[in-house]
């Protein structure tokens, strides 16, 4: 696990962790929008990549994905948001948090390769159970990225260890 994520979660009080869709309402404004969360006193920044089909996510990240997506955000732009972030505030981790298919489409090592370079901490992809793990975790792991996992109410006892296996960062509940 990063230092950074490591260090964002002290003992002694809640960590402010804050989501933003990156590009929304474009790529230029993402960046102050970051540094505002961070001046607030966010402790962790979740960068949202937009998806054509944001599933697993509710009306409000669904249409800050949509107006993304209308103004243009390609992956490149986030990788290049993410890069801003690192320069601007080398000691708050930042996770991008999306689905598999522009995390995967051009390769998990290409992904997870870029990812390193913009000085990314974590990835949250919703969409690749713990089972489908080979697909993107190892790429990241071997990067030093935290893959990071998401349990429910309604993960069991059972399930539970296998969600944990390989899982960084945090747990996303």
């Amino acid at each position: 696990m990063s230092s950074r994520l490591a260090n964002a979660f002290p003992a002694d009080r809640a960590a402010l962790v804050c989501f933003v869709t990156a590009g929304d309402p474009d790529a230029a404004a993402t960046p102050a929008i970051l540094d505002a969360l961070v001046e607030g006193g966010a402790d962790v920044i979740e960068l949202g990549m937009p998806f054509t089909d944001p599933m697993a996510d509710g009306p409000a990240i669904q249409a800050a994905n949509l107006r993304s997506l209308a103004a243009g955000t390609k992956t490149a732009d986030i990788l290049a948001i993410a890069t801003g972030f690192r320069q601007r505030h080398p000691n708050v981790p930042v996770v991008l948090m999306g689905y598999a298919n522009p995390m995967t489409r051009r390769g998990p090592e290409w992904f997870a390769h870029a990812c390193d370079q913009a000085g990314v901490d974590g990835v949250i992809c919703v969409d690749i159970p713990v089972e489908e793990d080979a697909s993107l975790g190892p790429a990241l792991r071997a990067k030093g990225i935290a893959p990071i996992r998401l349990a429910t109410p309604t993960t069991d006892a059972t399930r539970l260890p296998a969600v944990l296996e390989g899982a960084g960062g945090f747990l996303y509940y």
